[in-house]
């Protein structure tokens, strides 16, 4: 009788899990600053308010402004915000196919300043160009339209600039806002890459009930605020936003290297970031040295804390800011990000 062969026992071979691939997503790679040579310190504004140092920081965390001279346009100053930011990001400005210029205070009523800063950067006729105005959240919806341009092909690379000149608006003899404000510009390069994060789903918000608590007349061009509903609302609608873009991100508070809000008060910012359960060292504060200039206020910060070592390729930066209309926006964005090549 023939001796039975055993069947050899079946294997099974898992496959190995395929590779995560990173989607093609738009991304921060660059980002500039530039502030007008003129510097008023808290001293030199008590001169001519009742008011002091000491007063001024501790009601709002701010020490000095920059101010443009009387007359100066802002549109030099926001095409060299432009150009530091596409030298830090290692392009031409030949290679921008659209400018989103961030203003509640452009040179004239038109033509708008994305015209004016294309002209001056030299950039190709084909440039697309336009001025976006939300007020101090201007900033994070550019970038959140910038991102959409690139990420549905219909741009390459955006220059997304803030500028402001709100001491054209500011009334210099009312002592509870005359001491708020400040010039200034910032700008940063979008363009697309395979990311695993670049600029996630921004979060925004509206609520026109609250038009007269922050205003600007267009006959009288004088900033009016109501400061406590403004600090009430900023803080409530910061954390809110914050909180629910984290949740759409699937981050938390731990996951945050930076928080970048809009430096408007220190106060303001500080109240934010404990409701939010985010550390004091993972707080951006540049209010002390610019005050508020509107839109410009988050990308001064970004460019700041690159400079100074707070903010690396690779981090996790939250971004809020809260403004006239109220308009509120946040996001999440993984700043300078490595592009992958894939096979």
């Amino acid at each position: 009788m023939a001796a039975t062969v055993p069947t050899p026992a079946a294997t099974t071979r898992t496959a190995p899990a395929p590779r995560r691939r990173p989607t093609l997503r738009a991304g921060i790679f660059g980002v500039g600053a530039a502030l007008p040579d003129r510097v008023v310190t808290n001293d030199d504004i008590a001169q001519h308010l009742d008011t002091s140092d000491e007063w001024i920081v501790r009601r709002t965390g701010i020490r000095t402004r920059h101010w443009l001279d009387e007359g100066a346009p802002i549109a030099p100053l926001a095409a060299e915000a432009c150009r530091r930011a596409l030298a830090d990001a290692g392009r031409e400005a030949a290679e921008v196919d659209r400018i989103l210029v961030t203003t509640i205070t452009p040179d004239r009523l038109t033509p708008g300043l994305a015209p004016m800063v294309a002209g001056l950067l030299g950039c190709p006729v084909t440039v697309a160009t336009a001025d976006l105005n939300a007020a101090c959240a201007g900033f994070l919806v550019g970038l959140d339209e910038a991102a959409a341009a690139v990420e549905s092909g219909r741009s390459e690379v955006v220059l997304v600039c803030a500028a402001e000149a709100l001491t054209r608006i500011t009334d210099h003899d009312d002592r509870g806002t005359a001491v708020l404000f400040g010039d200034g510009a910032a700008a940063v390069v979008v363009a697309g890459g395979e990311l695993e994060g670049g600029i996630g789903r921004f979060v925004h918000g509206t609520d026109a009930s609250m038009e007269d608590a922050l205003f600007v007349e267009t006959g009288e061009r004088r900033l009016r605020m109501e400061g406590q509903t403004v600090y009430r609302h900023a803080v409530a609608r910061m954390t809110e936003a914050t909180a629910a873009s984290l949740a759409a991100a699937g981050l938390t508070v731990d996951d945050i290297d930076l928080y970048v809000a809009h430096q408007a008060n220190a106060r303001i910012i500080q109240a934010a970031a404990a409701e939010l359960g985010m550390p004091a060292e993972k707080v951006m504060i540049d209010v002390d040295r610019c005050a508020n200039t509107s839109s410009a206020t988050i990308p001064l910060a970004l460019e700041r804390a690159q400079r100074e070592g707070r903010l690396a390729p690779g981090a996790t930066v939250a971004m809020s800011a809260l403004g006239a209309g109220f308009v509120w926006s946040a996001g999440i964005v993984r700043w300078k990000e490595r592009v992958h090549v894939c096979a």
